[in-house]
């Protein structure tokens, strides 16, 4: 079965000032559908670097990076996105929902891409909003919802277009403690029963020990995989 997201060893450098920084320096990651892995690492270690790399949000300097199988060298900026937005679901710490827009419409939103009608798409997203426990909130805009609440919409959003991988980055770090530990029991239910692959970018080691496997990058190395 074809992996997920596979990096091989991809490096990322960037020019600041002159100087060339080099973010990622070889570094290969498989991501199987069914995993449950947390990135973690120190700030400045790459974890972020290689999260928009395994999202297909960026490009690797060298090396090799499969999207849904797809080689990312060998794709327009067009086919990259069409790829991305079928293979993987994003789930942030500031939510990024639209402010105006109801919790149906932003849940939606990724299926316009897909070129799929208005009523096919709220039926979609309503089907969304149940499997997380929010089918009773769909015409309330997120100013209108707790923060846990907007995480689960998040969340639906980033599910809507059934992907095999959910992108989570720091999806705890704007909530309180027992709401943090509802939305990480809903994404290891989603991973459990419905085998959606999760990967965690997160600095908070309690919610990387939930993980079944451990990714740790630092200096924009791996340094351990398990």
């Amino acid at each position: 079965m074809t992996a997920a997201l596979e990096a091989v060893d991809v490096t990322r450098s960037y020019q600041l000032d002159g100087l060339t920084v080099e973010a990622l320096k070889g570094v290969s990651v498989t991501i199987e559908r069914g995993d449950y892995a947390a990135v973690v690492g120190p700030s400045g270690s790459g974890k972020s670097t290689l999260m928009h790399l395994l999202g297909g949000l960026d490009r690797p300097t060298t090396g090799v990076l499969r999207v849904g199988g797809r080689d990312v060298a060998d794709l327009s900026a067009d086919e990259l996105a069409e790829v991305r937005n079928a293979t993987i679901g994003f789930v942030f710490q500031a939510f990024q929902l639209l402010g105006r827009t109801s919790a149906l419409d932003n849940v939606a939103m990724p299926l316009v891409y897909r070129g799929l009608r208005r009523p096919e798409r709220r039926r979609r997203a309503r089907e969304a909003l149940d499997r997380v426990g929010m089918g009773h909130r769909l015409d309330h805009r997120p100013g209108q919802l707790s923060g846990g609440e907007q995480q689960r919409v998040a969340i639906a959003r980033a599910l809507v277009g059934d992907p095999q991988v959910l992108l989570a980055d720091e999806p705890t770090g704007n909530l309180d403690t027992r709401t943090g530990d509802e939305v990480m029991a809903l994404l290891e239910e989603l991973n459990s029963e419905q085998g959606v692959a999760v990967v965690l970018v997160t600095h908070d080691l309690e919610v990387a020990a939930r993980a079944r496997r451990s990714i740790r990058v630092r200096d924009g190395l791996l340094e351990v995989d398990a």
